[in-house]
């Protein structure tokens, strides 16, 4: 069904433009500046798993290997299937590195998700603040600025939200499993659901910490300008006549035809958008859906290289990833994940211990051997 949306949206996009013509502009576009593009696109996704890292770190330790190759599967994913494979990343890693649990990868997506979407309207909006309005557009470029600045609102009260719940995540937690301790409400559901609100309060962790907060921004800064760049590269590849802001203007537009959940990577909606934006700053329509088509390949076509190269050298095991998707294992893995936790923290409790009983003076090394000798 996803699929034949697509293709009505991308015969929509494409119906009254001239392919002959969008062919041969492709054919002239600069390579050099799409493989620069499609390099530092790479460079991202590094970037990207960096990230995860660091949101991982409150909960639990892991690789940065095994975090690249479970990023570059769920992009290449998602490009595949589109946005159902999304869940890919929280399933796939748990297999790679058995010290993350499904339910902690899923919920550091969430927040990783929510960092993304804030950068990004802080892009958009911020940019709008000296971005000249389109010659003709004007009445229409006031309602973008608007909503930009809505936006930008909306993220400052989201982020207050999530602060406050993260300070007070233990009652929070607490009335949620009053209010569902009913009959009516299935064990397995609520064990599922307390779980991701603890595994949210771990990972926000992050909020108290600015020394954490700050390496979180500074990745999720340098991540989107690995976007931005690689976006004004393309234009710049077309010789279109758009500075690095607009390309901030259209990075925008891009990513919101990117979550229409079609395969192919949002194929046509992205198209259709990209486009879109082009055109709203007066470019050919023509010339804007061949670079859309461009921006597109240089957006996935890395993660798909490394996500299918990855897929085939993992030895990952299909069943397991299959029994990681069914409601009654994953309840398992949650237990399992917070029975591991418990052990975690009894041990370190007792290391914490038997330290507190060490002697750490020369004296009282003394004394405890003349304790020992006058035994």
């Amino acid at each position: 069904m996803l699929f034949l949306f697509a293709v009505f949206i991308f015969w929509f996009f494409g119906r009254n433009l001239d392919w002959q013509e969008i062919s041969q502009s492709l054919r002239r576009a600069n390579a050099f500046y799409l493989i620069s593009a499609m390099l530092i696109i790479s460079l991202g996704y590094l970037l990207r798993a960096i990230r995860w890292q660091t949101l991982l770190v409150p909960i639990t330790q892991t690789s940065l290997k095994e975090l690249f190759a479970t990023t570059t599967v769920g992009y290449a994913a998602v490009f595949l299937v589109g946005r159902i494979g999304e869940i890919v990343r929280p399933m796939w890693l748990p297999m790679r590195d058995r010290r993350v649990r499904p339910s902690a990868a899923l919920i550091t997506i969430g927040v990783e998700r929510i960092f993304d979407l804030a950068a990004l309207i802080c892009f958009f909006s911020v940019n709008l603040i000296w971005f000249n309005s389109p010659a003709g557009h004007e009445a229409e470029f006031g309602y973008v600025k608007f909503i930009g600045n809505l936006m930008l609102v909306g993220v400052a009260i989201g982020f207050i939200a999530l602060y406050i719940y993260q300070k007070y995540a233990a009652q929070f937690i607490a009335w949620f499993e009053r209010a569902t301790d009913k009959k009516f409400f299935p064990k397995r559901i609520q064990k599922i659901f307390l779980s991701l609100l603890r595994q949210l309060s771990k990972s926000l962790r992050v909020l108290k910490d600015w020394r954490e907060v700050t390496a979180v921004v500074f990745w999720t800064i340098l991540l989107w300008f690995s976007i931005a760049v690689p976006t004004w590269l393309v234009i710049l590849a077309f010789d279109l006549p758009l500075n690095f802001s607009a390309s901030l203007f259209v990075m925008g537009w891009a990513a919101i035809g990117s979550l229409v959940p079609t395969p192919g990577g949002a194929a046509g909606a992205f198209h259709a958008a990209t486009a879109g934006g082009l055109i709203f700053l007066n470019i050919n329509p023509n010339d804007a859906a061949a670079t859309s088509i461009a921006m597109h390949l240089v957006y996935f076509a890395p993660a798909v290289f490394f996500g299918l190269y990855y897929f085939l050298h993992g030895d990952m095991s299909v069943a397991r990833f299959k029994s990681l998707l069914d409601s009654e294992h994953a309840v398992e893995e949650i237990e399992e994940g917070e029975r591991n936790d418990t052990v975690r923290r009894r041990h370190g409790d007792v290391e914490q211990k038997t330290e507190d009983q060490r002697p750490k003076t020369e004296d009282q090394i003394a004394n405890r051997k003349s304790q020992i000798e006058n035994v």
